[in-house]
This record gives structure tokens, sequence and C-alpha cells, in this order.
């Protein structure tokens, strides 16, 4: 029994290395190695993983199960916008390279297996496998700049052009900020 459970954790795991496309730029020996440092969380039906406004610390590949994405409104008329993602999807990487806080809440609608991949761990990654580190690094800096990139476009259309763009040169030429971007 216990020998084809571990089978069926390493196949589920194996489609994690295989098709999470959060990973694709890595060779399949380093999805291996990356996978190392991850640590298995096993989550209930309705149990929340994190809630919106907190502290990013890590990020989460989902093994088994399925989760959902909530975007609260800043108030109670405004609606809430959902996102259900399942295996092998990730969801909050961006807390890994960056000091954010949670957009969303996550919740489990199903019972779940996670792996949990945090901070130091990166940290860990970093000094024994440092290529795997900047390759995982150059993903984040992709997905954040193609975030950039959509909000600021939308934020035009919503804003102007003019307003949308002047935002972003303030924050940067701001000196008040400088700790902050810098």
């Amino acid at each position: 029994m216990f020998l084809s459970e571990r089978l069926g954790d390493i196949k589920k795991q194996g489609n994690i290395i295989l098709n999470s496309r959060f990973l694709k730029n890595l060779t399949v020996l380093e999805r291996t190695e990356f996978l190392q440092y991850c640590h298995r969380r096993n989550y209930k039906k309705e149990e929340y993983i994190y809630y919106q406004g907190d502290p990013g610390t890590g990020m989460y590949f989902i093994e088994d199960g399925k989760v959902e994405l909530v975007l609260e409104g800043e108030s109670d008329q405004q609606t809430h916008h959902s996102y259900i993602i399942s295996a092998p999807e990730s969801f909050g990487a961006l807390s890994i390279g960056y000091e954010i806080r949670r957009i969303s809440n996550v919740r489990c609608l199903t019972d779940c297996t996670l792996l949990g991949f945090f901070k130091p761990d990166f940290e860990t990654l970093k000094k024994r496998h440092p290529v795997i580190a900047v390759k995982f690094m150059e993903t984040l800096a992709v997905v954040a700049m193609k975030q950039l990139e959509i909000v600021t476009n939308e934020l035009k259309k919503q804003v102007g052009a003019k307003h949308a763009l002047s935002l972003q040169f303030e924050l940067y030429m701001n000196p008040n900020n400088n700790d902050e971007l810098l």
C-alpha cells in the first residue's frame, strides 16, 4: 500500500515537473532539483491558504485539487472576481522575488495537496544551485513585467496614457521612494 501511494505522489510531482508553465525554462533535471526544495502541505476543502493583504512569503504548486483565487472589492458594493486553478498550475510566485502583499484570498475548493516554495527555500537554492535560481528569477521577472505591461495598458484605457505613464515616472523619480524601488 505504501509503495503504491508513493508511486502516485511521484506521478503527481512528475505532472508538475513536466507541465508547469512556471518552470518551463528549466530542464527536467533542474525542475526535479527545484521541487526538492518544496514542502508538501495538505489542505481541507474550504480552508484558506492565505488572505488578501497578507505579506507574501512564498509560492505554491498545486499537486492535487482545485483552489479559487478571490479578488475582493474595496467595498461591499463592489463585486468579487474569482479564478479557479488546478494541477499543475502555481500561484503566489511574485512573493518570492518581491516584497509585496497578497492581492487575493486563496481558498481550497477541494481537499488539496500543494507544494510550497518559500523565501528561505529560495535562499538555499541560490547557494546550492545558482544557475537554477537565476533561471527562476528570470521567469519571475518576465511574469512581473508582462503583468506590468497588461496593467499599464488597461490603466491607459481607463485614465489616459499621460496620467498612467506619469504615475510610473513620478513613482520612480520621487526621492522618497528610492529605498523601495532600488
